[in-house]
């Protein structure tokens, strides 16, 4: 059970990053390397916003929620007009554009921030007990408590990346901003022919990605310490949740993000982290050769 809390918790934090990652693919196409970059410019960030405005931790953290996000997609929003749109949005160049901001991000960061890991102080730590339910003699009988607990930052952390699943969906399902990135997805040309503005559409998408994996950041840094290196395995689940979930489907992304987040925590906790890596690399082969497109993804017509 306490392994499937801590699962929970890595899925929570994975499904925020994929998601950007997927809604960017899915949109414009482009295989975003730097996106782990992002993730840790919002880690970082996160520290510099709760370092600088002091006081009790709950300020300081809503301050890096609000505004660490918002300013993380402005700057790939800004990247995205200075680069992405200057190599065409071609597949091979934008790969390689995304390979040289990932490094430009990460030696910025060395040089201002500088190479130490640094935590970040969370605004509530109450430690919770929970109860358990056990199957005996006389059928399922409720335990409280048995020992089991849980920091309520963490559970925090789980209903805050569900509220933001149901604000993102309400987006793109049931506003106008949501309709025309969905038009540019399907045809940007036509959509661009009835006035969309398809480069602008591009940058905020850009944008938005960025500023999901920066959300999951702030949310994750006082569970874990920012450091100038840390964006490198949430890239990695991130493309493994997207190829398994399928490209661009976000549905998908977050079936994905829970089958993998889970067995991470899970194995993690029981083998070892180097064991729940090897396994989800695993799982990618595995639906690579029998299902290409993903779990939810669309096979190429």
């Amino acid at each position: 059970m306490l392994a499937s809390l801590e699962g929970a918790v890595i899925s929570a934090i994975l499904v925020l990053t994929a998601m950007g990652l997927s809604i960017v693919f899915g949109v414009m196409r482009v295989v975003n390397v730097a996106h782990g970059e992002f993730f840790m410019l919002g880690a970082v960030l996160a520290w510099v916003v709760t370092t600088t405005l002091g006081g009790h931790p709950v300020f300081g953290f809503v301050a890096a929620l609000i505004v660490v996000p918002v300013l993380v997609g402005c700057i790939a929003a800004g990247a995205d007009r200075l680069i992405l749109k200057r190599v065409n949005y071609d597949p091979d160049r934008t790969i390689v554009a995304t390979i040289g901001m990932l490094y430009i991000i990460q030696q910025a960061t060395l040089m201002t921030y500088g190479p130490e890991a640094r935590p970040v102080e969370a605004p509530f730590n109450t430690r919770l007990s929970l109860p358990w339910f056990e199957f005996g003699d006389e059928g399922f009988q409720m335990i409280w408590p048995w020992g089991l607990s849980i920091t309520s930052y963490k559970l925090f952390v789980i209903f805050a990346a569900i509220a933001v699943l149901i604000a993102l969906w309400i987006v793109l399902t049931r506003t106008k901003i949501g309709l025309i990135m969905r038009a540019t997805q399907q045809d940007s040309d036509t959509a661009q022919a009835f006035g969309v503005p398809v480069g602008k559409v591009y940058s905020w998408v850009f944008g938005l990605g960025a500023g999901l994996a920066a959300l999951g950041a702030v949310l994750v840094v006082p569970i874990q310490q920012a450091h100038y290196l840390m964006g490198g395995d949430p890239l990695l689940l991130a493309f493994i949740v997207v190829i398994i979930g399928g490209l661009g489907s976000l549905p998908g992304t977050v079936i994905a993000a829970l089958l993998i987040g889970m067995s991470d925590g899970i194995i993690s906790v029981f083998f070892s982290p180097t064991l729940a890596k090897i396994i989800a690399t695993f799982l990618v082969a595995m639906v690579l050769v029998f299902r290409p497109q993903g779990l939810l993804g669309r096979a190429p017509s």
